[in-house]
């Protein structure tokens, strides 16, 4: 579990490093995701190591919403001015990203037949 927890954390800070370096056109946490992908993907990490604290964040998921619900809260004015335009985007975006599942797993499945 320690291992898995350091690896997490080597990925997250190797993310923000990189962000930082590249003056944050792209979050660090965002860059560290797709690296740990990356190295789970090309078999450089075994996911036996990270399987059990990813199992863990997984299961205690809404703690982590609950910053961001906060900084919701404290844009309030800004959020009041544009709500129209937010509830806007986020429907479209959450039709496309079902759409996209959808087209994926179907293209999926028709390769494993």
């Amino acid at each position: 579990m320690i291992k898995g927890i350091f690896i997490i954390l080597l990925f997250y800070f190797l993310g923000q490093g990189i962000s930082y370096l590249i003056q944050g056109f792209v979050p660090g946490n965002i860059i560290g995701m797709i690296l740990l992908f990356l190295s789970l993907y090309f078999k450089a990490i075994s996911p036996d190591n990270v399987k059990d604290v990813a199992n863990v964040f997984t299961r205690n998921m809404a703690i982590f919403f609950i910053p961001a619900g906060a900084g919701l809260l404290g844009a309030y004015g800004v959020i009041s001015k544009f709500w129209m335009s937010i509830l806007i985007v986020c429907s479209v975006s959450t039709v496309l990203v079902i759409v996209v599942v959808a087209i994926v797993q179907q293209q999926m499945e028709q390769r494993r037949k």
